[in-house]
């Protein structure tokens, strides 16, 4: 078939006669005028021109959608399968084997038509992801509810989102309180229980909102009516991202893929070449042109790697289009590829391995410093804070104690990889770790750190406050892991996994305390996002290749180094989505296991299809040189191989391992 082709069938059907089952019907004419014109010839008395008739009818509908497709290759300046079959039928005209070479159109072209079939099989499953967005939506002015189009929603618009319909546009919940079965985009099969943001003043950008707030275009609405502020237009809206995404992955070819590519640039010539050399055997073995030119024929026809040019782009469209089913975006053949092949995974810690919502454990004043003065300060000054661990802290703070934000703190500044500072009543506030105090020159006694090492030891990150220059308290916090993190781990390691190491921000104690809990081969702590860097760039020296797991923003750089990048929780972030080769739509670290074990399968399918593929070419070439084959059984045997690699890899939409 023609291959560049599975970058998916260029001919509108829709504007033909028989519309998008065209090419069928053609290929099935194809085989009547077939049989009709081989019945007169070999059955009837009628005049030979009556079933040369029917033949060129018969060559006439199956060369039709091929001799398109073999023009248009050949006005690039390239030749492909299409051409050689086009090619392979004339020469069979030519010494007067009609039949065969009708033969010939009718199953390469039936061939053809079924591969389309079953290739678009897998495109659909990506295409109905465009389907997943409502075409209308509820839109509220005042007291009055109209439907538009969701193209002409604007953001700062207030959709009504009635129950158990889907939901039009990313957003946030204004109004009332629901079930919102988020499947479509993330995976997940469990409802998420949402509720109306408190307010809507000072939103921060739509990956930093409280995800119970928030909701996606695509996703289904429970029981009740909400009202939802839309933060994003139809266009850049997740689920929009998403198939805009999926539907790039075949230009982004596997190594398998650009491999198969370099070998049929030159294989194809070679071919002509032999198939060539062939027509003239007569010269040097005792048979008629005609013979040699038969010979020839059912070479090029032998020869042809049609089932070698589908079989890796076949399984690649699989795999990604099961991926996306589950809330899993793969970019592309080499991620699905290189995926397939790793054996060692870093992670980030926070919000990957841990739940990323850590508890304030410790308020430990110091030097008589007044308990409820030292939380206001700490309060203050995280709150101005985007940082989830400062959230956590403002947020707990708050809860515990019933202290109010007094917006007393200015100059929020964030110092990398050690901490905070802000100015609180005109004097210079610190909130990190000992390195900055110490960078700050400010004094820490030896019972301070004492106290801050018993607590690391336990697996706390703790923080020392300054103010006026002066240590005033240490606080601290714990960050629980996943309680999905251990089982995964483990069925990581059955799928292969040899090497499972967590690289974070957080001390070196915390860091082991979470790998002992969970199961991890390592843990690297103390890290900046450039040690995180030159993590990976060791990992890469040693192990080869390796995936990083984390959010996708915080550890872009390091991602970008990896062999393959994943993104957990990437709905609702632009960076995770554009800076991973994976990306989990949902924040479950449980999906991983199914994404390497898909990945897996996929690699092993496309090395079953390539030995199917030139298995089936080695043994036919020797057999149809030495001509103790025909055309028929020729083409029966190369289309029958196409189609059974094609198949093989639509095995791939019904993997279900480790779901």
């Amino acid at each position: 078939m023609n291959h560049s082709k599975t970058e998916t069938h260029k001919h509108d059907h829709h504007n033909l006669i028989f519309g998008p089952k065209t090419e069928i019907y053609f290929s099935i004419l194809c085989g009547i005028f077939l049989v009709l014109g081989f019945s007169m010839e070999k059955l009837t008395d009628l005049p030979t021109w009556a079933a040369l008739v029917s033949y060129i009818l018969s060559y006439f509908f199956g060369g039709y959608f091929i001799s398109i497709e073999a023009y248009q290759k050949i006005s690039k300046g390239g030749f492909d399968i299409d051409f050689l079959m086009i090619l392979a039928a004339i020469g069979a005209a030519y010494i007067g084997s009609w039949a065969e070479g009708a033969l010939l159109l009718f199953l390469f072209s039936l061939g053809h038509a079924l591969e389309h079939y079953a290739m678009n099989k897998a495109q659909k499953s990506i295409e109905a992801l465009s389907d997943l967005s409502p075409k209308t939506a509820l839109i509220k002015k005042g007291n009055n509810i109209k439907r538009i189009p969701i193209e002409e929603l604007d953001v700062g618009d207030i959709i009504v989102v009635k129950p158990n319909t889907k939901i039009a546009a990313d957003g946030v919940i204004i109004t009332g309180s629901s079930s919102i079965n988020q499947a479509p985009i993330t995976g997940e099969s469990m409802p998420i229980d949402k509720t109306a943001i408190a307010s809507t003043e000072n939103l921060p950008d739509f990956k930093h909102i409280d995800k119970s707030h928030i909701v996606f275009s695509g996703t289904i609405n429970g029981d009740n009516n909400i009202e939802v502020l839309v933060l994003k237009l139809s266009k850049d809206s997740t689920v929009a991202r998403l198939v805009k995404m999926v539907s790039e992955v075949e230009t982004q070819k596997s190594p398998t893929q650009r491999l198969t590519k370099k070998f049929e640039k030159w294989y194809v010539p070679i071919v002509l070449i032999v198939v060539t050399l062939l027509c003239f055997a007569y010269v040097v073995i005792d048979e008629t042109f005609e013979e040699s030119l038969y010979r020839a024929i059912t070479v090029l026809v032998a020869a042809s790697p049609c089932a070698l040019a589908i079989s890796t782009p076949s399984a690649v469209l699989s795999g990604v289009a099961r991926a996306a089913q589950k809330g899993v975006l793969i970019k592309g053949g080499k991620a699905l590829e290189d995926l397939g092949s790793i054996t060692t995974i870093a992670f980030d810690k926070t919000g990957t391995l841990t739940e990323g919502k850590p508890k304030l454990t410790n308020i430990n004043p110091l030097n008589n410093f007044d308990k409820n003065e030292f939380l206001q300060i700490v309060l203050e000054v995280e709150s101005l804070s985007n940082h989830p661990l400062a959230k956590s802290i403002s947020k707990e703070i708050k809860e515990q104690y019933h202290l109010d934000f007094k917006h007393i703190a200015t100059d929020i500044e964030a110092i990398q990889g050690k901490g905070i500072t802000a100015l609180y009543k005109g004097s210079k506030v610190f909130i990190g770790n000992l390195k900055l105090m110490q960078d700050e020159g400010i004094k820490v006694s030896e019972a301070t750190i004492s106290q801050m090492e018993n607590l690391l030891k336990g697996g706390h990150t703790v923080m020392l406050v300054a103010y006026e220059h002066k240590i005033i308290g240490v606080i601290s916090v714990m960050d629980v892991p996943r309680a999905s993190a251990a089982s995964t781990l483990r069925k990581l390691t059955s799928i292969g996994i040899k090497r499972m190491i967590m690289l974070t921000g957080d001390h070196q104690n915390v860091g082991d305390a979470i790998a002992k809990q969970i199961g991890l081969t390592e843990a690297k702590g103390n890290l900046l996002p450039e040690d995180k860097v030159s993590a990976i760039e060791s990992l890469l020296a040693t192990d080869g290749e390796i995936a990083m797991v984390g959010d996708g923003v915080n550890d872009a750089p390091a991602m970008a180094l990896s062999t393959v990048g994943i993104a957990m929780g990437a709905a609702g972030s632009d960076v995770a989505l554009e800076t991973a080769d994976v990306a989990l739509m949902s924040d479950k670290i449980e999906r991983l296991p199914f994404v390497i074990g898909l990945s897996r399968e996929s690699k092993r399918i496309i090395k079953q299809n390539l030995f199917i593929s030139l298995g089936v070419v080695i043994i036919l070439v020797p057999v149809t040189i030495l001509g103790l084959t025909n055309i028929g059984l020729a083409v029966l045997f190369h289309e029958g191989s196409t189609i059974v690699v094609v198949v093989n890899a639509l095995r791939l939409l019904a993997y279900k391992k480790y779901l």
